[in-house]
């Protein structure tokens, strides 16, 4: 195991993506790949009434090498409305909703030109909530897999098995646990809702 690891940027990032940061003293996000559509860049996923669900924000249409920096947020469509909507109805019953939602709802007004600064905004607000020092760190360049760096910009995926033997998922309750069961390894932001300052003690024990 390297002490750098190197993943991609996220939407709302799971569980298992926010452990990294309190297993590796250098974390560095992919900032010059192509966009990989149907992966947790663009997407997370909440517990809602009904069980899992998925929040994708839409993307301007793109070729098939639209740097990732590149990637436009496609605003045709109310999503940021439909997200937070989804995300207050999923969690407003939650024992940390109204703590956290004043620090959220803004990144849900504020209107981002590009994917990867609204996930980066994302990323270092959490970082900060769940008191977690880490600088932030982007390639300059497309980093090619090699040894020195423990690559799992692909291995964290919303369609792939979670072979992880750094990640245990450790179950804490949920809204909705009583009806649908816990679900494992969902969005950063169903922790902290749900758990609140726990949240960091929860990540470090995954």
């Amino acid at each position: 195991m390297s002490n750098i690891i190197l993943l991609s940027t996220a939407y709302l990032a799971p569980v298992q993506y926010y452990t990294k940061f309190l297993v590796y003293d250098k974390v560095i996000i992919e900032a010059h790949e192509n966009f990989i559509k149907q992966t947790y860049r663009n997407r997370c996923k909440i517990y809602g009434a009904n069980g899992e669900l998925t929040l994708t924000i839409p993307v301007k249409k793109i070729n098939t090498k639209t740097k990732i920096k590149e990637l436009l947020i496609d605003y045709d469509t109310n999503w940021r409305k439909l997200h937070w909507k989804s995300i207050e109805s999923a969690y407003n019953s939650s024992p940390f909703f109204e703590y956290y939602a004043d620090d959220f709802l803004p990144l849900f007004t504020k209107k981002f030109n590009f994917l990867f600064d609204l996930n980066t905004e994302l990323l270092s607000m959490i970082l900060s909530i769940l008191d977690v020092n880490h600088k932030l760190n982007f390639t300059d360049k497309y980093v090619n897999s090699d040894g020195d760096i423990d690559d799992m910009r692909e291995s964290i995926h919303p369609k792939k098995k979670i072979e992880d033997q750094q990640f245990k998922i450790i179950k804490y309750t949920q809204v909705f646990q009583q009806k649908t069961g816990f679900i494992p390894n969902l969005s950063i932001i169903d922790l902290l809702f749900n758990e609140g300052p726990n949240a960091t003690e929860i990540l470090n024990l995954s």
